[in-house]
């Protein structure tokens, strides 16, 4: 999928993604807040005085927490209207109008870590961005990314008499996937986005073939406090990892 689709389904998400994950109410609460976001904070770890760079920081919520947290943080994002939202929530930090697949108008080896939450799947072809990631980072530096769990777009559902089921089928079939997010967030209709399906071991050869080391991996598991607020969703992710978080040093 293009950056200009990305960037238009994003604009136009922008408010109601923002306003939903205020209220901390709907699918948006519980995919982001209490599914994602608590897997990837713990494999940050401790962010005291690290210079980071949040890339597609959307409406900057992981900006907030990790400026709390003292560490000392920069974001960009395709959107403009994500930026706007950002900027207003976080005044005092630097946050860009860019595009993560093309330079990033950062100085080499500036940033201890790069974050990048539920980005690369929009993105075919890792090779280039990983290669500017690198740039960015210092010598031993760390880059923290989420994704789709890979199994999650080959989960397809099935039926057998009255039970309805799910089954992995056609996981070695790297593709696209393009979808209405108002199917997922069930807020209105706001356009296409597309995911690009990866394998394990292809995500794992992107990784080592830019010059990253493996240091750490964990699947999304959800929040105790969604397990009453959100029980269908909470039964379900469970189960079945919905995303999962990647840690990875620079050689």
């Amino acid at each position: 999928m293009k950056p200009e689709q990305i960037k238009k389904t994003y604009n136009l998400f922008a408010e109601d993604y923002y306003k939903t994950r205020k209220e901390k109410e709907g699918a948006p609460d519980f995919f982001n807040t209490n599914l994602e976001m608590p897997t990837t904070l713990k494999l940050l770890g401790n962010v005291k005085n690290k210079k980071i760079l949040d890339l597609g920081c959307g409406p900057g919520f992981y900006l907030k927490i990790l400026a709390n947290k003292k560490a000392r943080v920069k974001g960009i994002d395709i959107s403009e209207e994500s930026v706007k939202i950002a900027r207003k929530e976080n005044p005092d930090i630097e946050i860009k109008i860019g595009d993560v697949t093309k330079k990033l108008p950062y100085k080499d080896s500036e940033f201890d870590i790069v974050l990048a939450s539920l980005i690369l799947d929009h993105i075919e072809d890792w090779t280039q961005v990983l290669k500017k990631i690198k740039r960015v980072l210092k010598k031993e530096g760390i880059f923290v990314f989420s994704t789709y769990n890979p199994i999650t777009y080959k989960e397809k559902k099935k039926k057998w008499f009255f039970k309805t089921f799910r089954e992995i089928e056609g996981y070695f079939d790297e593709d696209w996937r393009n979808e209405e997010w108002e199917r997922e967030y069930g807020i209105r209709k706001i356009g296409k986005i597309g995911h690009h399906h990866k394998t394990y071991g292809t995500i794992v050869r992107f990784l080592v073939n830019s010059g990253f080391e493996l240091i750490d991996y964990e699947d999304s598991f959800p929040t105790k406090i969604s397990k009453e607020k959100y029980p269908e969703y909470y039964k379900r992710h469970s189960n079945k990892p919905n995303f999962c978080t990647w840690k990875v040093k620079k050689k």
